[in-house]
């Protein structure tokens, strides 16, 4: 028998669960609060804007047309970085269905979902091992 499931949000610091840590490289695409770049300033080495040669890319599409740029932001990773969705929770701007379709599409795989604040929702993908 297995065990109940809870649903409930993790209480782990964002940044840890999103695993940033010290020293790191964090690209930032998108419109992000201003409260969040400066918790992330704070721990990552470097926030830039290019993902090239990033550790953690933190991507947050406006709407559905913007997850056209996966593909190209994947492309621009190294093989050990990962790519982070935002999306807005119950939203119709952007389904979790089409993001997770867009991460497929540009070679990634989805590994994991957090929950990243009350509005919104983060999907990880990565390169899937037989590929890095």
């Amino acid at each position: 028998m297995t065990a109940a499931r809870d649903d409930r949000p993790s209480t782990r610091p964002l940044l840890d669960k999103l695993g940033v840590r010290p020293g790191m490289r964090v690209a930032v695409v998108g419109g992000f609060r201003e409260d969040f770049l400066v918790l992330l300033r704070g721990r990552a080495a470097e926030v830039i804007d290019d993902p090239a040669g990033c550790d953690i890319l933190l991507f947050a599409p406006e709407d559905r047309t913007e997850l056209a740029r996966v593909a190209s932001l994947a492309a621009s990773l190294r093989h050990d970085a990962a790519l982070w969705i935002v999306r807005p929770r119950g939203s119709s701007a952007i389904g979790e269905r089409e993001t997770l379709a867009a991460g497929l599409e540009a070679g990634l795989v989805d590994v994991k979902v957090v929950h990243f604040s009350e509005t919104h929702s983060a999907a990880k993908f990565v390169v899937r091992r037989r590929d890095r």
